[in-house]
C-alpha cells in the first residue's frame, strides 16, 4: 500500500492497512505542504515505510528520492512520478495504472497543481521567484498534465476551504477532460493572459503557513511529544490565562454571544476553522479551548494538530457552565437582528457599522453608512474607531463577525455587538444593500 500526502492523524491509514490485508511500504508526499501538517514521519514511525519526495525537495531529512518517470508499484497499482513545478518548485504529480486492467493510465494523483474547479497557487514559494513559478505552472497544466488522456480521473490533494489556491469546488475528483474545458483557471488563450491573471492578488497568507512549512521541512515532531490531554478545572484554567494561554471558544456565535471568558476568541468549530486559527492564532501560542463536550474537544484538537498547532493545554472540563457556576466574571457580545438594526437606522439612532467582509464582497453591496475594514486588516491594525462607541460589525454570515467581535472586545472595545446572520439574514429579509457610498 503506498499513501499519497498523508494527514498527520495517520488512523485511518492504519485501519484501512489492517482491514485489507496491505502493508504500507512508501508515503509519498507530492511537495511540502504549505496548509497543513504532513503526517509522514508520523505514518514512517508506525509502519517503517519509506518517505518518498521529489529529489530535490529542500528538507532537513532522509527520504527516497523520486525523479522524473521513476515507477513506484505496490500491487497491480504502478504510479508513475512527473515532475509538476509551479505551486512549488518541486512538485510531482502521480499518474496510476491499475495493471489488472491495463497498462494504460486510469488516474492522475495531481498534489496541488490542479484542482477541482482551481489550480495551485504559485506565490508561496516567494516573491522573487514568482516569474519562474508561473512560467512553471503554465508548463505543468498545459504541457505535462495536459498532454495526458483526456479520460484520466483527477484526484488532487485538497477540496474547498484550502488556501492553496483560490477557489476549489467542494468535489472530490473530476476528470482531466472536463477540467480542461471547464475549469476557469484554464481558460486562456496564451501564456501572457495566464501570466496576466497569475500576476493578481491571491488569498491571504495565513500566519500558521509559515511554520506548517518550516515543520514540514523539519520533519513533524511525533504526536506523542504534544502536551497529555487534560479537563481542566476552572482554577487551573484560569492559572493558565494568567500566564499568557490564548483561550478558543469553538462554540457557535449565538452560545458564545450569550455568554463568554473575557478574552476568549471565538472561533467556532467550522470547514474552514483551521484557515481562521491560522490567521489569528500565533503557531507557537500556549491554547486552551472551551468546548461543548469530550468528543468536541478531540475534533478540534485533531483540527488543530492537522496545521502544526500542538501546545493545547486542555479544555474547560464542565464547559462555560463550569465557569458560571465558580462566580467568574463574564463578556457578553450581543447579537443584533437584521429587525433591530433595519429599525434603529430607519429612527436615526444609528450605531457604528463596520462591515468586515472581502473587498469583492463590499463591492458586491454593503448597510448603507458602513464603514468597511476587512478581517484581516482589523487583525494587522485592529479598528481606527473609538473604543468607547458603540459598534455593530458584519459579515457575510455571522461567523466572521463573531470573530472580530471577540478580537475587538479582547482589544478594548467595551461595547462591539455582531449582526446576526450578516449580510445573508439582512439581503434575505429584502432589505437593500448599498452599490456605492
Amino acid at each position: 500500500m503506498i499513501v499519497v500526502d498523508p494527514k498527520r492523524d495517520i488512523q485511518d491509514y492504519l485501519d484501512i492497512s489492517r482491514d485489507e490485508g496491505m502493508r504500507i511500504t512508501h508515503i509519498v508526499d507530492t511537495h511540502v505542504h504549505a496548509d497543513h501538517v504532513s503526517g509522514a514521519h508520523e505514518l514512517a514511525s508506525r509502519t517503517g515505510a519509506e518517505i518518498c519526495m521529489h529529489p530535490d525537495s529542500p528538507v532537513d531529512f532522509t527520504f527516497t528520492p523520486l525523479p522524473e518517470g521513476h515507477v513506484l508499484q505496490a500491487g497491480n497499482a504502478r504510479l508513475r512520478v512527473l515532475h509538476t513545478p509551479g505551486h512549488t518548485p518541486h512538485s510531482i504529480s502521480l499518474v496510476v495504472s491499475d495493471l489488472a486492467r491495463s497498462e494504460e493510465p486510469w488516474m492522475v494523483l495531481t498534489g496541488d497543481l490542479l484542482f477541482v474547479g482551481d489550480i495551485g497557487r504559485p506565490d508561496l514559494a516567494g516573491s522573487e521567484i514568482l516569474d519562474a513559478q508561473v512560467k512553471n505552472l503554465y508548463n505543468s497544466l498545459f504541457e505535462k498534465v495536459g498532454g495526458l488522456p483526456e479520460f484520466l480521473e483527477v484526484y488532487p490533494a485538497h477540496g474547498a476551504g484550502s488556501l492553496c489556491g483560490k477557489g476549489m469546488s467542494p468535489k472530490n475528483s473530476s476528470t482531466l477532460g472536463y477540467e480542461m474545458r471547464h475549469n476557469p483557471r484554464l481558460q486562456y488563450g496564451s501564456f501572457e493572459e495566464f501570466a496576466g491573471e497569475m500576476g493578481g492578488e491571491f488569498p491571504l497568507r495565513p500566519k500558521s503557513f509559515t511554520h506548517i512549512i518550516s515543520t514540514n521541512m523539519n520533519g513533524a515532531p511525533l504526536l506523542d511529544r504534544c502536551p497529555l490531554e487534560r479537563a481542566l478545572t476552572v482554577s487551573d484554567f484560569e492559572k493558565l490565562m494568567a500566564e499568557g494561554a490564548v483561550v478558543i471558544d469553538t462554540r457557535d456565535g449565538p452560545a458564545f454571544g450569550g455568554s463568554h471568558i473575557p478574552g476568549s476568541l471565538n472561533i467556532g468549530f467550522e470547514k474552514s476553522m483551521a484557515n481562521w486559527v491560522g490567521m489569528v492564532v500565533d503557531p507557537k501560542a500556549d491554547i486552551l479551548l472551551v468546548v461543548q463536550d469530550r468528543p468536541a474537544y478531540d475534533a478540534m484538537r485533531t483540527e488543530l494538530h492537522r496545521i502544526g498547532y500542538d501546545n493545547i493545554l486542555g479544555y474547560l472540563s464542565g464547559g462555560i457552565q463550569a465557569w458560571i457556576f465558580a462566580g467568574k466574571p463574564v463578556d457578553k457580545l450581543e447579537q443584533v437582528s437584521g429587525a433591530e438594526l433595519a429599525e434603529r437606522l430607519q429612527n436615526g439612532d444609528r450605531p457604528a457599522l463596520l462591515d468586515v467582509r472581502t473587498d469583492a464582497e463590499w463591492d458586491g453591496g454593503f448597510i448603507h453608512g458602513a464603514q468597511h475594514m476587512s478581517f484581516n486588516e482589523i487583525l494587522d491594525a485592529c479598528c481606527s474607531l473609538p473604543t468607547d462607541e458603540e459598534v455593530v460589525v458584519y459579515c457575510g454570515s455571522g461567523y466572521r463577525s463573531n470573530m472580530a467581535g471577540s478580537y475587538m472586545q479582547a482589544h478594548g472595545y467595551a461595547n462591539v455587538k455582531s449582526l446576526a446572520g450578516g449580510v445573508m439574514a439582512w439581503s434575505r429579509a429584502g432589505r437593500q444593500l448599498s452599490a456605492d457610498l
